[in-house]
């Protein structure tokens, strides 16, 4: 049976840059209506005319059953909410995900945005912090990618960045990682081979090189790991109420190094820290 590789050609790799360069566009169309008072399905609406109006379209309404152009979890909804009616209030954390198919190729790419409220400075403080470690261990993971001879370092990257930080500086609990929901390969489809886990595995998982494209995405919580399916058969949620937070991108190793599809300028805020220079591609 015939198995396509999961390494793309180089122009193939310069195909994918402007449906991430869509999708980045679509979540800076949502980010400042991410306040209070504002319904998720506003949200929704400013995606879907982000996308199309690049002539492109949305994945997610691609997959079987959903309807919508962005994911929206807010507080113990980590990922998979679907827009609604519901309006966002002071302080919630509002992950958002979302992806664009342009000419045949894919982006995926999530944020998590902490709605402001002066009422309650300490929740905001912890959904921040959260938030924070979250997007972190994202950029961790990524930056091992720019070294990493298989996609298990790129896991225990992301796990090392979280477990360094310890309990939380505000609430004192300890972050936990979801463990049945990870990153991918994407390409023709949003989500292909490879599995990229947020943890470590015994399992040293693929090679690295060239071709190789996949959106890292941590889901990490301010609690426990244990999580259920609400009954819109979507949104997952943690079974002990703590709050989750949802950040991703979508990422190419080529022969020049790696570049970041989903940001306009392929990470090289997000990576300076770890010392990695993103490489354009050729």
């Amino acid at each position: 049976m015939f198995r396509r590789s999961i390494y793309k050609t180089p122009a193939q790799l310069r195909s994918m840059v402007e449906p991430g360069l869509i999708t980045a566009a679509a979540l800076d169309a949502v980010r400042p209506l991410i306040r209070a008072g504002v319904s998720t399905i506003e949200l929704d609406t400013a995606a879907e005319r982000a996308i199309t109006a690049r002539g492109a379209e949305s994945n997610f309404q691609l997959v079987k059953g959903y309807h919508h152009t962005i994911c929206v979890s807010v507080n113990e909804q980590v990922v998979h909410g679907i827009p609604g009616e519901l309006v966002l209030q002071p302080g919630d954390i509002v992950s958002v995900d979302c992806g664009a198919q342009f000419d045949g190729w894919n982006g995926d790419s999530a944020i998590t945005v902490v709605v402001p409220d002066d009422t309650r400075p300490d929740v905001v403080a912890n959904r921040e912090e959260l938030s924070r470690v979250t997007e972190g261990s994202m950029w961790a993971g990524i930056a091992a990618m720019a070294t990493a001879s298989h996609l298990g370092e790129v896991g225990a990257a992301i796990q090392e960045y979280i477990e360094a930080q310890g309990p939380s500086a505000v609430s004192g609990e300890t972050y936990g990682i979801l463990r049945e929901y990870v990153g991918h390969g994407i390409g023709r489809k949003m989500h292909e081979a490879p599995s990229v886990f947020n943890y470590r595995t015994p399992d040293p998982g693929a090679e690295i090189k060239p071709g190789l494209v996949v959106a890292i995405e941590p889901m990490v919580t301010a609690g426990g790991e244990a999580t259920f399916i609400e009954e819109d058969d979507w949104t997952v949620s943690t079974v002990d109420g703590s709050d989750g937070s949802h950040w991703e991108h979508s990422v190419a190793r080529h022969e020049g190094g790696i570049w970041v599809l989903t940001a306009p300028d392929g990470g090289a805020a997000g990576l300076a820290p770890f010392g990695v220079t993103p490489v354009p591609l050729a």
